[in-house]
């Protein structure tokens, strides 16, 4: 009965994520950008089966990865024996990333480098970073020191590397934070800070997210330097020519084996993890053993059907969308219609929701998963349209990326320390697979469409969504602070307080 309540519950967040979008592509069919009807059929079966997909992996993942992660964090933070630590974390980083469906996505779209060099290569940067992200909770170092000099150390690295793969490793780091990893790599961080009593553990408990996006960004220019890449040649997904309704379905029923294979590969070793980790800590007993199987279950299931009706349904859609836009007179009509569809987006991102509800059970309610979902529509909204704008123009990604990282720097200096954890793990699951299937073949279709160069013009997607939530989450931790202030001195004054003691109370 509860497990049916839960799942009603999840169905319900999913339609309302999924609907939107799904409104607006019907009216540009209609109105903009005429569609067959076979085409606009596929659409609609595959966000039926994104509804149902996201659905069973957001409870799913609740019912197994969160609880796993939380007790990974836990039990290897109580051991205190800083190998075991590390080693730990460095395998668990890469396995979980390895499994992470967007780098699959993110890869096969990346003719000039092997699938499996880019995913190796990333899962590496997963792991060497998410050993520095626990090291700095552990060692309670701070997060916006270490995110200026790694940010800073990221930038002067990308002069270095070649021109057409600069967009690239910038998108691989957006990319990385999807599905799999966000409630894993989450659940370590409370994990972790749930052994600490002081007063930073709540917010230490992000930022590991923060990590394990600039991570892959490294590794992957690093890599480019040293690979040389060859030129890319960009293959628009193709509209399946479908007729009947039994046409559409079949479309659907031939992907779901590969998807499923893909799944199960990807999902098995951290499901050899679980099982490992209970041998060895006997930290679950039966009851809650079945419970997480039955959720690892659920997760496999959801991804399949989501990545179905993603891959069928919306990435030869998106690309449709944005070839056509972009090849008519009125072609900047793509820019508003991209930020109207980065705005709903967002929304149907599995990672932002499992996010949502963790920032708000941290912060005990004070942040709800209403706010978060508003100022991350409105930055990932801003940071298509700007995304679109560089395909239209061509210019480089530098003078958008540079100056929005620069900002998001700078705020975390006036910001509490855990809206700074919130924003930079913000940016990492913004841009998951609805991104990578939706918006990258919207912009690769719209590069062709004006005779860009897709390597430099169209990658760069994924981290402009990445990027703009930085932004977005600490302007709304900056207004957050000025409230509480001035409730604090309202207080102060009722109380008698004097200012010593409200300076105390701020620190804290």
């Amino acid at each position: 009965m509860i497990l049916n309540k839960k799942l009603k519950e999840k169905m319900d967040e999913s339609i309302s994520a999924v609907l939107p979008i799904s409104v607006i592509v019907l009216l540009l069919s209609i109105f903009v950008v005429p569609m067959e009807t076979g085409t606009i059929a596929l659409f609609l079966v595959g966000a039926f089966m994104l509804i149902i997909g996201m659905a069973f992996f957001q409870l799913g993942a609740e019912m197994s990865m969160t609880p796993l992660g939380e007790g990974v964090g836990s039990h290897i933070m109580k051991s205190r024996r800083l190998i075991v630590l590390i080693l730990v974390c460095l395998v668990m980083g890469m396995i979980i990333t390895i499994a992470e469906p967007d780098l699959q996505v993110l890869a096969n779209q990346v003719p000039s480098i092997p699938s499996s060099t880019l995913i190796w290569t990333v899962a590496v940067g997963v792991g060497v970073f998410l050993v520095i992200a626990v090291l700095r909770i552990l060692f309670h170092m701070s997060l916006p020191l270490l995110l200026c000099i790694l940010y800073a150390g990221l930038i002067a690295l990308s002069f270095a590397a070649p021109a057409d793969f600069i967009a690239v490793a910038f998108d691989s780091g957006g990319v990385t934070t999807g599905p799999m990893t966000v409630p894993f790599i989450m659940a370590i961080g409370i994990g972790l800070s749930a052994t600490r009593s002081d007063k930073n553990g709540a917010s230490d408990s992000f930022g590991l997210i923060a990590f394990c996006s600039i991570g892959p960004v490294i590794m992957v220019l690093l890599l480019g330097i040293f690979f040389h890449p060859g030129e890319a040649a960009y293959n628009a997904t193709p509209v399946p020519d479908v007729v009947t309704m039994q046409d559409v379905m079949r479309e659907f029923l031939h992907m779901i084996p590969d998807h499923g294979k893909e799944v199960i590969f990807s999902v098995f070793p951290v499901l050899a993890v679980f099982l490992l980790f209970q041998i060895i800590s006997k930290r679950f007993h039966k009851n809650q053993m079945i419970k997480m199987i039955i959720g690892f279950l659920y997760t496999i299931i959801g991804l399949i059907l989501f990545l179905t009706g993603v891959s069928v349904g919306f990435a030869p859609v998106g690309s449709l969308l944005g070839s056509s836009l972009a090849g008519q007179p009125w072609k900047w009509l793509l820019i508003p219609v991209g930020g109207l569809i980065g705005y709903y987006i967002v929304k149907a991102e599995p990672a932002v929701q499992v996010l949502n509800k963790q920032v708000e059970d941290v912060t005990n309610g004070s942040i709800s998963r209403a706010s978060m979902n508003l100022c991350l529509s409105v930055g990932v909204s801003a940071s298509v349209a700007l995304a679109l704008a560089r395909v239209l123009t061509g210019i480089s990604i530098y003078w958008l990326l540079i100056p929005g990282y620069i900002t998001a720097l700078i705020l975390t200096r006036f910001v509490p320390k855990v809206f700074v954890g919130i924003a930079f793990d913000s940016g990492g699951v913004a841009s998951g697979p609805m991104t990578s299937t939706f918006l990258l073949p919207l912009a690769m279709g719209a590069c062709t469409a004006v005779g860009g160069n897709v390597t430099t013009d169209a990658f760069g997607v994924v981290a402009m969504v990445a990027m703009a939530p930085l932004i977005a989450v600490q302007i709304m931790g900056f207004r957050y602070n000025i409230e509480l202030k001035k409730s604090i001195s309202l207080s102060a004054i009722l109380l008698d307080i004097d200012d010593d003691e409200i300076m105390e109370f701020e620190e804290e």
